[in-house]
């Protein structure tokens, strides 16, 4: 029998995080998994499996539109935010059950609360201390927003699936796909969209005449692409705001999301007193088994 707590201890729920745990523990390892947030990671929480129910949510304003020309009649219709939003709770909610019950049935304990690094073999949760002879960080990544006059009033893509109602005027800045996304999401709820991008063509890294078709087909739906553009400061007046872009104009809108880049949700876990190396963005160096500097502490995830 091992003089440690657990055989394997992860910090994080995330899928990866829960695939590990459960995969150890139906090997008859005695596995812990800690979260402070939700089981399942920014993917069930407020990535994928949200975003997709809202981009179903968006599509329905043009098939309505469509249906007549495939011999439907449609009536009057319209559109509750806070009724989606409530029904995707409902669904994140039973998919949190789910990983919790893939934990159970295999046999690993789940502790809520915030998993810190004390050294290589032990965990500290919420002030209790665990001790493992291996220990697995799966904590992922987290929205980034530049510092700017007015950084404070902007949103990210995690507040976005939470909102109490639906803006009349929103500004999305950033040229990912995830900004993208939630440009088409906004317009096809009815919003109107300005999204604001610093290069000169959105989606980097995807082939150019996917890049410049998506920016004609938002164009010609009614979005208002700025590209070229940065936020140099916002103003809050009441309930809306004031914009400042580089070119000297102002733009008022009800919402202004970021969705300018992820960062390694590392800072604060201890992982300096276990010895765990990290790069210059704050990621953790794994090899190709994901194994870190430390022999027995591996890393996963965003």
């Amino acid at each position: 029998m091992s003089d440690y707590d657990y055989d394997f201890f992860v910090i994080g729920c995330c899928s990866g995080g829960v695939r590990a745990a459960r995969i150890a523990a139906n090997h008859g390892a005695r596995v812990a998994v800690c979260e402070e947030r939700y089981l399942g990671g920014t993917c069930v929480n407020v990535g994928c499996i949200p975003k997709k129910l809202l981009v179903y949510a968006s599509h329905f304003h043009d098939d309505f539109k469509d249906a007549s020309g495939f011999g439907w009649t449609v009536g009057k219709s319209s559109f509750d935010w806070s009724r989606l939003i409530a029904n995707k709770n409902q669904e994140i909610e039973r998919l949190n059950g789910v990983y919790k019950r893939l934990l159970d049935d295999a046999g690993a304990e789940l502790i809520l609360g915030r998993g810190v690094l004390v050294d290589d073999h032990i965990v500290e949760v919420d002030g209790k201390s665990y001790t493992a002879e291996r220990i697995l960080v799966a904590t992922g990544g987290w929205p980034s927003v530049p510092d700017f006059p007015g950084c404070e009033h902007v949103i990210t893509s995690n507040e976005a699936f939470y909102l109490e109602h639906t803006p009349t005027r929103a500004m999305v800045v950033g040229g990912g796909y995830i900004a993208v996304e939630f440009a088409g999401i906004f317009h096809g709820l009815g919003i109107d969209v300005i999204q604001l991008y610093r290069g000169p063509l959105f989606l980097r890294g995807f082939d150019d005449d996917v890049r410049q078709h998506v920016a004609d087909e938002y164009v010609a739906k009614g979005i208002d692409l700025r590209f070229n553009t940065e936020v140099t400061s916002i103003d809050k007046n009441g309930d809306s705001y004031t914009v400042a872009v580089n070119d000297g104009s102002t733009v008022d809108v009800d919402l202004v999301m970021y969705a300018t880049g992820r960062r390694p949700l590392t800072a604060g876990l201890g992982l300096d007193k276990a010895g765990v190396d990290l790069d210059d963005n704050g990621a953790i160096k794994v090899d190709d088994n994901w194994q870190t500097s430390v022999p027995h502490v591996y890393a996963i995830g965003d």
